[in-house]
């Protein structure tokens, strides 16, 4: 299963239909979006997929964005999520708590850690952990975005 990863939209939709039009061009089949998501309308665009939100620490209107993502069929995490998909436990979270964060990539029960929140693109491998820094979709050059197939774990950062 391919899936991808978006971070950072602060309800720019131009920026997230862009990432969209990608998204679409790889066949993703399930989108996670780290957070700073900004507006009901980031919603909108990625409810094509499955999609897997957390807050970041701009997203202030959480109750709105919650009723938003799970009308359209998303799941929302709050501030961390932990699930599994294709057999692969992920973890997610915005990265604004650095202590959390840490925390999830040095306990190597995850197969995948997402985060954002720096605007800076990254990946790398920790021990059995690829940790998974999408870039952002606003206030970054270029625009970022993750592709992650789940199957071998082979991923790749692109520009939007």
């Amino acid at each position: 299963m391919q899936i991808g990863i978006v971070s950072d939209t602060h309800g720019h939709s131009t920026f997230a239909q862009a990432a969209a039009y990608v998204l679409e061009s790889f066949s993703v089949e399930q989108v996670l979006h780290c957070g700073d998501i900004g507006s009901t309308g980031i919603v909108d665009i990625f409810s094509k997929w499955p999609t897997h939100y957390v807050f970041g620490n701009t997203d202030e209107a959480r109750e709105v964005l919650r009723e938003a993502i799970e009308s359209s069929g998303g799941v929302c995490y709050g501030t961390m999520a932990d699930f599994e998909l294709d057999g692969r436990r992920i973890g997610m979270t915005h990265g604004d708590d650095a202590v959390l964060l840490t925390r999830m990539i040095r306990s190597h029960e995850y197969a995948l850690v997402c985060s954002g929140h720096t605007h800076q693109k990254l990946a790398r491998q920790d021990g059995p952990t690829v940790v998974l820094n999408p870039g952002a979709l606003y206030r970054a050059t270029p625009h970022t975005i993750a592709i992650v197939d789940l199957k071998t774990m082979q991923h790749e950062i692109i520009a939007v």
